[in-house]
C-alpha cells in the first residue's frame, strides 16, 4: 500500500501534505467542506488524482480509527 501523506521540513514547512505534491491535507478537507467534489478538486489541482485524493482520505481515515482504539 502507498503512503499518500507526507510531511517533511523542506515542504509546507512540515504540514502534512499529499506525496509527491505541494498540495496541503488540509486543502483538500477544506475543499471537501466548502462541497466541492472530488473530480472538482482534481480539476482544480491538477498534480492531484482522484486515486490519491481517495488514498489520502482513506489513510486520515485509518489513523482516526487507530486513535480510538
Amino acid at each position: 500500500m502507498k503512503t499518500w501523506i507526507v510531511a517533511d521540513a523542506d515542504h509546507l514547512g512540515g504540514s502534512p501534505r499529499v506525496r509527491d505534491t505541494r498540495i496541503s491535507v488540509a486543502l483538500i478537507l477544506e475543499s471537501l467542506a466548502a462541497n466541492m467534489t472530488i473530480a472538482e478538486i482534481v480539476d482544480a489541482y491538477p498534480s492531484l488524482t482522484e486515486a490519491s485524493v481517495r488514498g489520502v482520505l482513506i489513510e486520515l481515515s485509518r489513523q482516526n480509527e487507530l486513535q480510538t482504539v
